[in-house]
């Protein structure tokens, strides 16, 4: 595969810096101790080629490289079912059996690896295709934060950049970022990852908000003149709302923050949908006025939900609403062919009919 196509790719998985970088991404904890790591992906472009690929215990792998398939070879040790676009090996989030989720998010402008050397390909990966040599590799965070060491990451394209959480069935989750050719791992003590700026930047600025809080604000008077809030939730007055990375993870924070906290991992994973329905992207925001639009529902193409303690990762597209789960304790890895299938198998939404007598 030439280069210009593996960047179609990358431009796929949350948009390029001339549409949008849109991806967001929260976690959850139920009372029974299930740990949820859920996200959006987002193109304005054009509708993705979104796929589900299941990789068997044994299957053998080769990193693309900017010179071709000559990269990094690496033999699954766990069963892998991954959320992928453009490309089966582009899983851009995905679950091993293991317990381990991994995902991929645009960085734009910020990362930056070290520069492609060719006498280095026999420990280069690209990209793109991290998560599938972490999925395939490692049972946790510790182990791939180890594992790392030993890889040079690289774009296919220049300038192009990504960074990754990382979590495990412990609850234990991490950022990863390269700059300037340099890995960084940061904890995530808020359970939420959106784009550029770095991570310990858009951290920092969540004190910026310091004075948001769930509920209603009180009344209070201007000399003589009560002031009341008008409406419920005044207290979020001033929560920003556009779809800058900036302003989703403020968002993002503060709804994961004060969500309920729910006892079982399905009622979890049904509530990270409706909290990651508020990022859905309206497809018009990302195109300047007049300009031609493609025609699919909206910019969010697909929402994920991953269960890392039960194993199942659940889905829903911008064609069809309805949530599908992948069971990966039903699936004997040692046995089942390596596979990929289409997210959705017709591009409509189901309706049901309700009939009154």
């Amino acid at each position: 595969m030439k280069a210009k196509s593996i960047f179609l790719g990358v431009a796929a998985m949350c948009g390029a810096a001339f549409e949008m970088d849109a991806c967001t991404g929260i976690s959850l904890t139920a009372k029974d101790g299930s740990f949820i790591m859920a996200r959006t992906i987002e193109w304005a472009k054009t509708r993705m080629n979104n796929k589900m690929v299941i990789i068997p215990i044994g299957k053998e792998f080769s990193s693309y490289t900017p010179t071709g398939v000559n990269g990094v070879t690496y033999t699954a040790k766990y069963g892998v079912v991954g959320l992928c676009v453009e490309n089966p090996h582009f899983i851009a989030e995905g679950l091993n059996t293991a317990g381990l989720s991994c995902g991929l998010f645009f960085f734009p402008k910020y990362g930056s690896y070290l520069p492609y050397d060719p006498r280095h390909n026999k420990k280069t990966l690209a990209d793109l295709q991290a998560n599938e040599w972490i999925l395939t590799q490692f049972a946790n965070v510790e182990e791939v934060k180890r594992g790392i060491k030993d890889i040079r990451i690289t774009a296919v394209e220049e300038g192009v950049a990504l960074h990754w959480r990382i979590a495990d069935s412990s609850g234990k989750q991490i950022v990863m970022e390269i700059i300037d050719g340099e890995v960084k791992f940061y904890d995530n003590p808020v359970g939420v990852l959106t784009n550029a700026p770095g991570f310990e930047w858009h951290l920092s600025n969540l004190s910026n908000y310091v004075n948001l809080f769930p509920g209603t604000a009180p009344s209070w008077n201007i000399g003589e003149y009560k002031v009341e809030p008008i409406g419920s939730s005044s207290g979020m007055l001033g929560l920003p709302g556009d779809a800058t990375p900036v302003s989703r993870f403020i968002r993002a924070a503060f709804f994961k923050a004060t969500a309920p906290v729910l006892d079982t991992a399905e009622e979890t994973v049904m509530q990270s949908f409706h909290l990651l329905n508020s990022f859905d992207i309206p497809l018009a925001i990302e195109h300047n006025k007049g300009a031609k639009l493609p025609y699919m529902p909206s910019a969010t193409q697909w929402t994920s939900s991953i269960d890392l303690t039960h194993l199942k990762v659940y889905y829903h597209t911008a064609y069809n609403i309805n949530i599908r789960c992948i069971d990966l304790k039903s699936i004997d890895f040692n046995k089942v062919q390596y596979q990929e299938h289409p997210l959705d198998k017709e591009n409509r939404q189901p309706v049901e009919m309700i009939v009154i007598k």
